[in-house]
């Protein structure tokens, strides 16, 4: 507790600064009304010994937008300080707990040619999720329904993660001309064999069940039992871990893979996964698309996608297995950046108007696999132009221990 004390101390002394900076641009942007309406996008649960925060966008899938990241990088910051809060937890309204990024916002944005505004949210959400990657207190996410994308990243994070029977998660960004980021390259590195570049080249989906099963969750739990989680959690007086994990163990169920779960599949998709390039990926599921159901399921995904993104991604992926959580934040950052640039495709704009804003799901990529470069990909992973601040995280402060 002293180390916390300590650690919130100086880190208020040190963002001072930048937090009036903010707050004065705040005041500037928004009418009351406005202030007013941000919260109800993150809503507060106030229980005993504990808080909750929870996403209220229903309508629109919980998509986390700047101020919602921003409400809760404020929110989460104040609750560690405070000695009077033991535990967090944060989940999300509706049927989803998080569907990702508001995109279609970030595309009409990116049409009106407000990159800054663009930038802006990933930093104020990769901020968010280093927040909660070195959080010293323990964080909980209920992962209840639609956890796509950043939700995902902002779900893996918590030092308990809660699947049920709704769960419903999947990192389908390369469909959408982007990278998996807000951590995935991170998270993803770490799976068993090369489950994780499975799942992000693919975008395949994941249920509660799997989710543990691969480790993504720690605890599983039917919808229908929620409500007396949170009722014992409301009642716990504990900053103990162990305390919290026996009381979610106590309501949790047992975990059953189906027979047609691809994490049975395992042994294959390390097979045609391994591969250094996308291109040998490809041939690999083609060699076995006459005898394995897995492999054409897996062309017809890599088919849909960016061949830009693919490339793009499974390098991320590769670089991430040895990076740190703000290692991976910062190089995601710089991709997002660059996605946003167009300077080199504008497969991003193009993904988002074809699946989420006109939906017609037939994007017209730039280019086609075997035209792009190493040249291309590279530009992904280069510093920003010296006019562009890097991602800043408080590294010093707040060493990551995910």
């Amino acid at each position: 507790m002293q180390r916390l004390r300590s650690l919130s101390l100086v880190r208020r002394s040190l963002q001072s600064q930048s937090h009036n900076h903010y707050s004065s641009i705040s005041a500037l942007r928004y009418n009351h009304s406005q202030i007013r309406h941000f919260q109800d996008e993150v809503l507060v649960e106030g229980r005993a010994f504990s808080r909750a925060a929870i996403l209220n966008r229903p309508s629109k899938l919980n998509a986390i937008t700047t101020s919602m990241a921003g409400r809760l990088q404020r929110l989460y910051e104040s609750w560690e300080d405070n000695s009077q809060i033991g535990f967090v937890t944060m989940k999300g309204s509706g049927r989803a707990f998080c569907s990702g990024a508001d995109m279609v916002t970030i595309y009409h944005l990116l049409q009106e040619g407000d990159d800054a505004a663009c930038k802006e949210f990933f930093r104020t959400l990769y901020q968010f999720i280093y927040l909660l990657g070195t959080y010293l207190k323990p964080n909980l996410t209920i992962l209840d329904g639609i956890t796509m994308g950043g939700g995902a990243g902002i779900a893996v994070p918590g030092m308990f993660r809660i699947a049920t029977d709704k769960t419903v998660f999947a990192t389908p960004e390369v469909q959408i001309g982007f990278h998996p980021d807000a951590g995935a390259s991170f998270y993803l590195s770490r799976l068993p064999g090369y489950l994780g570049e499975f799942l992000a080249l693919t975008g395949e989906r994941l249920n509660g069940a799997e989710l543990v099963a691969c480790g993504l969750a720690t605890h599983f739990s039917l919808n229908a039992k929620l409500a007396w989680i949170e009722e014992r959690l409301g009642q716990l007086m504990t900053d103990d871990p162990s305390v919290i994990s026996e009381s979610l163990a106590q309501y949790g169920d047992l975990v059953y893979i189906d027979k047609n779960s691809v994490l049975h599949k395992i042994d294959r998709i390390d097979k045609y996964f391994c591969h250094d390039t996308v291109e040998e990926i490809v041939d690999a599921l083609k060699s076995g698309e006459s005898h394995d159901e897995l492999c054409s399921t897996a062309l017809k995904k890599l088919k849909e996608a960016s061949p830009l993104s693919l490339k793009i991604t499974l390098q991320s992926i590769r670089e991430g297995r040895f990076q740190p959580l703000d290692q991976c934040l910062a190089r995601e950052y710089r991709t997002s950046s660059h996605c946003m640039s167009k300077q080199v495709s504008g497969d991003f704009c193009e993904g988002i108007r074809a699946r989420l804003v006109d939906k017609d799901f037939t994007p017209k990529w730039d280019t086609s696999l075997e035209a792009v470069t190493k040249d291309m990909v590279d530009f992904y992973f280069a510093p920003l132009p010296t006019s562009e601040p890097e991602l800043n995280l408080p590294t010093v402060l707040r060493e990551p221990f995910m």
